[in-house]
């Protein structure tokens, strides 16, 4: 069982389907969906079929001696699309001199050379590395006065109509269905206009922002009405955290709550999603309900476990009018017997559950334990990957124990610094802790206190978001590292098996990063190349908000595959673990950790050391508990489902999913 399954190519057509339990080459109709609806298994593909869509338009309008009226989105879901568009125009010589484009929406106030600006985001991205004319490029204006804005809403609506209308209209899902900065309550006509931010907005914005404080709380955005106008409409969205809201937009009712929904509307509008963002769909969530499928071992497990769920029982009571009367006939009359498939779906799940996340040593039998396979590699070398200086506690901290505690030999990389993650005001205190220190003892005292007031200067001058001196970012930086140094200690991980990689592609000291580049790779393979594991975990949470998730797992897809033809790599294993934006299911995992509660309490412990983290991060995201909540309560979430299903009573549990083996990004 996989999580994800990539493809080794982007597709040839847009016109690939993919939910669980079944795969096409054509265009697939489900009644339940409104609107026309793409899925591909990667983000990446998405991008890269969009960006081709994109690329034809512009190509036939030129072949017509017309200009190509574009409507762009920003945000951190189309970036890959204006990457794979710069490329065609480096590499295939895709000329933007006939587009003309008008963006959706702009903060205001909001000067264009500031960093959250979207003028800026778009040089950045896209205008400054094609031939497009500067003058065809339209954002909305954040420096316009208030008493001026009504009449250059106006205006801006009728430079697209004297541009001939949009033709395509490019859009990102906002978590509340939102579209531009249409929030709920926006309606169908609505037109160009400045509109006041929804808190959840605001609470997405605020890694933007460094503080959901700083974020303006108004917007200048096309409407509803506007966005309809356009010729023909994609709407484009990653991850599971916008799974509900992309499935309340396709397959619910149409709602001024659910912006997006108007869609449903549109004569011409398609919705591309990644396998994460198409989890709510019910071709998804219960493709067994919207047409006949095919049962894979996969696919049964996640049927019967959805069904204990349903009716509140355990797997193995589960009757035959349990599935008789919630839609399961065909599973039941191909399979035959509800004793067999029970029993088949339980031991797959108790297969998972094992307390010995390294294997079992050969020869070690203790009364009482259940009859595992052994492993002859015993103890094994563990290499665990984290993204940011906290995640290997946050996500497997009870694993990360439990591992060390049975006599692995245990390392712990941190792929980033995670410096833009730590408050001002902690490195001006630990900056002035140094001066004060070596004022106490004498160590260049004076060297010392000239930097405190240095950076004391510095960080009361800033404004919220611009990027740090570099000295700052290395007082940041070496907060976030002596955290993880403590919190590893505090699992028993030696210090010499803990490795702070700083991979330089977040080293920008903004939440905008640099693309992944060799470097970054060549960085984790030799690290591999040292260690030779025998297992490596690393983070499967590609719904993190920020995007370093995704990107450090890349890194480590990359880096296996330059490995691959070493010997040792043949036999290493990679687990992919979750839990900082939110956990595997039961229908997914491969493997089931239980935490019992001294290694529950060990791991928040480990958690409360990054205090530059703890009660309020920088970054937290959507999710409004702090760390150590979200984890302790996803743990005992997934230990109490399993206890629902009929399997032990356990305390808390990890879980995680073995990779195939393809180490695509």
């Amino acid at each position: 069982m996989t999580a994800i399954s990539p493809r080794s190519e982007p597709p040839e057509s847009v016109h690939r389907f993919v939910g669980n339990g079944r795969t096409c080459d054509a265009p697939v109709h489900f009644d339940c969906e409104r609107i026309e609806t793409i899925v591909f298994e990667r983000a990446a593909d998405v991008s890269v079929a969009i960006a081709r869509e994109i690329a034809e338009l512009i190509r036939v309008r030129r072949s017509e001696d017309r200009a190509c009226v574009l409507g762009l989105a920003t945000g951190s879901t189309p970036t890959q699309v204006y990457g794979e568009l710069v490329r065609m125009h480096r590499e295939e010589g895709l000329s933007f001199a006939n587009v003309v484009t008008f963006n959706l929406d702009e903060y205001w106030p909001m000067p264009p050379e500031a960093l959250q600006s979207y003028r800026r985001f778009m040089n950045e991205h896209l205008f400054d590395h094609v031939d497009i004319d500067p003058a065809n490029t339209h954002v909305p204006d954040g420096t316009i006065a208030f008493e001026e804005i009504r009449s250059y809403c106006a205006a801006y609506e009728q430079a697209i109509v004297d541009a001939g209308g949009i033709d395509l209209q490019l859009l990102g899902l906002g978590r509340t269905g939102h579209v531009g900065f249409n929030e709920p309550g926006s309606g169908v006509d609505s037109r160009t206009r400045l509109i006041h931010l929804d808190r959840v907005t605001l609470k997405d914005a605020a890694s933007d922002f460094f503080g959901e404080e700083n974020v303006p709380t108004r917007a200048i955005t096309m409407g509803v009405g506007s966005i309809l106008d356009a010729r023909r409409v994609v709407l484009m969205a990653f991850g599971e955290g916008k799974a509900a809201v992309a499935a309340r937009a396709i397959e619910g009712e149409v709602t001024e709550t659910v912006a997006a929904s108007f869609l449903q509307r549109h004569a011409d509008a398609t919705v591309y999603l990644d396998a994460g963002a198409a989890d709510s769909l019910s071709r998804s969530a219960t493709p067994w309900a919207v047409g006949p499928v095919g049962w894979s071992e996969d696919l049964v497990r996640k049927a019967v476990i959805w069904l204990a769920e349903r009716v509140s029982k355990a797997i193995l009571k589960l009757e035959a009018e349990d599935y008789n009367e919630h839609g399961l006939q065909e599973l039941l009359a191909e399979r035959g017997s509800v004793y067999d498939i029970n029993l088949e779906v339980f031991r797959s799940v108790q297969r998972a559950i094992t307390g010995w996340p390294g294997g079992k040593p050969a020869g070690r039998k203790r009364s009482g334990d259940i009859d595992r396979p052994r492993d002859e590699v015993f103890p094994k070398r563990i290499l665990v990957f984290s993204p940011h200086p906290d995640d290997d506690v946050i996500s497997m901290g009870g694993t990360l124990i439990r591992l060390v505690d049975q006599g692995h030999e245990v390392h712990v990389a941190y792929q980033t610094s995670g410096n833009i993650a730590v408050f001002d005001s902690e490195a001006l205190r630990f900056a002035d802790f140094v001066a004060h220190f070596n004022g106490m003892f004498g160590f260049g005292a004076a060297e010392a206190e000239a930097m405190e007031r240095r950076v004391a200067e510095v960080l009361r001058r800033k404004n919220p978001g611009e990027v740090d001196l570099p000295e700052v970012q290395k007082i940041k930086g070496l907060i976030r590292r002596i955290e993880a140094t403590d919190a590893g200690r505090s699992c028993g991980v030696r210090d010499d098996r803990l490795h702070f990689l700083d991979l330089p592609f977040y080293e920008t000291g903004r939440v905008t990063k640099k693309p992944l580049g060799a470097e970054d790779v060549e960085i984790i393979a030799d690290l591999l190349r040292t260690v030779k594991p025998h297992q490596v975990y690393a983070a499967g949470d590609l719904s993190d908000p920020h995007g370093t998730h995704r990107t450090c797992l890349a890194a480590v897809f990359r880096a296996m595959n330059a490995v691959a033809e070493d010997d040792w790599a043949s036999k290493c294993v990679l687990w992919l673990y979750r839990g900082a934006w939110q956990e595997w299911g039961i229908e997914h995992f491969d493997m089931a950790v239980p935490v019992s509660p001294g290694e529950l309490k060990r791991k928040i412990t480990a958690i409360f050391k990054h205090q530059s983290q703890k009660d309020k991060a920088l970054f937290p995201g959507p999710d409004e508990r702090e760390f150590w909540q979200r984890a302790e309560q996803r743990n005992r979430g997934t230990a109490d489902r399993l206890d629902r299903l009929g399997f032990a009573e356990y305390e808390a549990v990890e879980a995680f999913v073995r990779w195939d083996g393809r180490f695509i990004d």
